[in-house]
């Protein structure tokens, strides 16, 4: 995929199977991926959502 790619907030919500209204706020904590604004529109770049989900990785508990 793509590294550079633009994503639109109702593809990535497609993607990540949450409502496009969650991942505005997320944006509004400051808990969601980075985002861009480009004019008026929201959008995410590839790099930055796979790093923000790489850092939501959960070890279950007692794990090693």
């Amino acid at each position: 995929m793509d590294k550079t790619k633009l994503i639109t907030p109702e593809a990535l919500s497609d993607e990540l199977g949450v409502p496009v209204k969650t991942l505005a706020q997320w944006r509004y904590l400051g808990t969601g991926p980075a985002y861009l604004r480009v004019g008026r529109f929201v959008r995410y770049r590839r790099s930055d959502v796979d790093g923000w989900l790489g850092a939501q990785v959960q070890k279950p508990k007692g794990a090693a």
